[in-house]
């Protein structure tokens, strides 16, 4: 019994938080499956369709893009048939903004709990980005329906999406935990996220190739972290007939990281006043 209780006995002590940050991290582990899964549940219940939210939401916006960019503006598509173009960018496009608009609400949604017990505050945002995972997994799944549908097979290059994946997951970690943080301060970043979400819309290349964008602007292009997210994601699905600029990728990749770096710094700065301003 004392063996037990010792192992399960957290003391609280000046300093603690800066020298056992990440061990506590793992330490409260199954917090985090807890609270991830407790997400995933209230995000369907209750709900009259359940995941066909999940499917419905891109199907959806992909009719609208093939329509608007490939059957009236007549984007080029590289030979890639428009729906799977336009889906393959859609993935990680919601993922990323459902990721953010999850991430940056997670803190205040959760302010009992924080005003109440020690953890790791950096369990909720990162808890609130894996929930997004799971709509992305039953979005992906319609995307291979489609290239069934159509009879667009893969080449090897699909193997690689895991890492784009995760490349992904760090573009929408980054600016969640700068934006959950400054959430917890100022509220009207409430109202600031949804307009951000709907302009990267309309500047990432969801609805059409980035291959369109003028050579010389392309680099600029690509300080959107997403442009390159996206680039990955189409030349990983559409089996290297999509491109990769690797100049705007390098830069993409840089500012993905550059944003993390911000977000984590800036989170564990202003982590200790949760509680009290929240």
């Amino acid at each position: 019994m004392p063996k037990f209780r010792k192992a399960h006995e957290l003391l609280i002590e000046p300093g603690r938080t800066e020298k056992n940050y990440w061990g506590d991290l793992w330490r409260y582990r199954e917090l985090f499956y807890i609270l991830a899964w407790r997400d995933i549940s209230v995000r369907y219940k209750q709900t009259a369709i359940g995941v066909l939210w999940a499917l419905l939401r891109p199907f959806l916006a992909m009719v609208i893009f093939v329509v608007v960019f490939g059957r009236i503006a007549k984007m080029p598509s590289n030979g890639i048939p428009y729906p799977i173009l336009v889906f393959s960018a859609m993935l990680p496009w919601q993922f990323f903004s459902s990721s953010l608009s999850e991430a940056s609400t997670s803190l205040v949604g959760n302010a009992n709990l924080i005003s109440k017990i020690y953890f790791p505050r950096l369990i909720i945002p990162a808890g609130a980005v894996i929930t997004s995972l799971v709509d992305f997994l039953i979005s992906a799944a319609l995307l291979g329906v489609l290239m069934i549908w159509l009879r667009f097979v893969p080449d090897w290059r699909l193997i690689t999406l895991p890492l784009f994946t995760l490349l992904a997951f760090l573009a929408a970690l980054g600016p969640g935990l700068l934006l959950a943080a400054l959430t917890v301060k100022f509220r009207d970043f409430r109202y600031v996220i949804p307009f951000i979400v709907q302009f990267g819309l309309f500047i990432s290349p969801v609805g059409f190739s980035s291959d369109v964008i003028p050579e010389n602007w392309r680099l600029v292009y690509s300080l959107n972290p997403i442009v390159g997210v996206i680039d990955g994601f189409r030349w990983a699905i559409c089996r290297g007939e999509a491109h990769i600029y690797a100049p705007g990728f390098i830069l993409s990749v840089g500012i993905v990281g550059l944003f993390l770096l911000i977000g984590i710094r800036y989170f564990r700065k202003t982590e200790k006043t949760f509680a009290d301003v929240i």
